[in-house]
């Protein structure tokens, strides 16, 4: 489930993960979130937070994952990932060679340090 904090701004999404996403959190809250900020402010800055309940995806939810980013891989300005299994790491430093855009990951005791560097 992708729940959207209240750290987000108009031009950043914050968002909390938990259990597993679904294809109906990428399509209800993370794209149409992440399309408004992108057609107002041209860039999108990114953070998604995997709590300690978090499972991972869904195979249709990880399929609408990499398909958004890589559609848009040249409108994020930022992405931080913060938190999750170990094996996240791969996967994002995977990605981060074909975004366009500054990546960083965090462990998830450092989500306020993640906050100050998207925020910048």
């Amino acid at each position: 489930m992708i729940t959207v904090m209240e750290q987000s701004t108009t031009r950043m999404l914050a968002v909390r993960a938990s259990d597993r996403l679904s294809d109906d959190d990428y399509r209800n809250v993370w794209i149409p979130a992440l399309v408004t900020i992108i057609r107002e402010h041209g860039k999108a800055d990114a953070l998604l937070y995997m709590d300690a309940g978090f499972k991972g995806w869904e195979p249709k939810a990880l399929w609408d994952d990499a398909r958004f980013g890589m559609a848009h891989r040249k409108e994020f300005r930022k992405l931080a990932v913060v938190g999750g299994p170990a094996w996240i790491r791969w996967g994002v430093k995977l990605g981060e060679l074909l975004m366009d855009c500054e990546v960083k990951l965090y462990p998830a005791e450092k989500l306020d340090q993640a906050l100050d560097w998207i925020s910048a």
